[in-house]
């Protein structure tokens, strides 16, 4: 089995934050969990976060627009979790499946799933937004990886990257669906059947 490589530039990276930026986000966040994202306005921002409206503006045109800051920052901060990249097909999909998990346990996230799946939608499956971008970018870096050694079949990393995306996103939003039909065992299992199909050679 090849060594995992270490995480090297993937071509798209998360933006540095700085201590007041932060801040701002921390205080997103918290809202978020406590509120939703409807309960996200630019003045209970700033008035949690400490600084003034102009503060935050100078960083961020709108509300929507610190939302998917926050979310972009809570993708990076899962991704940390993976210091190194698949370098074989099984552990591409051990990844893929420890991600969902930490995904869906996240506290911003796992709010929007379970209590604003719209928004959920919104701001993560009606386009292809910075997040995303860092995911796929996360994934077609392993792909190439595991197609050199053999264990995934040949094409285009980027488009194989795009469907493992769109089935993990669709698995994780009709999770609460199906949670009657299937145990969290099975669908796990099941959504290591489907990912390992697509890239088995």
């Amino acid at each position: 089995m090849e060594e995992r490589q270490v995480l090297a530039d993937v071509g798209t990276s998360a933006p540095e934050w700085d201590a007041t930026q932060s801040r701002i986000l921390d205080a997103a966040d918290e809202l978020i969990v406590r509120r939703g994202v409807h309960g996200l306005t630019i003045a209970e921002l700033a008035r949690r976060a400490g600084h003034s409206r102009p503060t935050v503006y100078r960083s961020w045109s709108d509300a929507d627009d610190v939302v998917r800051a926050a979310l972009l920052r809570r993708v990076a901060v899962i991704l940390d979790r993976f210091p190194a990249h698949a370098a074989t097909r099984s552990e591409l999909v051990d990844d893929v499946l420890r991600f969902t998990a930490l995904f869906r346990a996240d506290a911003v996230y796992g709010r929007l799933l379970a209590e604003e799946p719209e928004a959920f939608t919104r701001y993560t499956l009606q386009r292809v937004g910075s997040s995303q971008r860092l995911i796929l970018a996360w994934l077609a870096t392993a792909i190439g990886s595991a197609q050199r050694g053999g264990s995934v079949r040949w094409g285009d990393p980027n488009e194989i990257a795009v469907m493992l995306l769109l089935i993990a996103q669709s698995a994780v939003l009709s999770h609460g669906t199906v949670s009657e039909l299937l145990s969290e065992d099975s669908w796990e299992r099941e959504l290591r059947a489907a990912l390992d199909g697509l890239v088995r050679p």
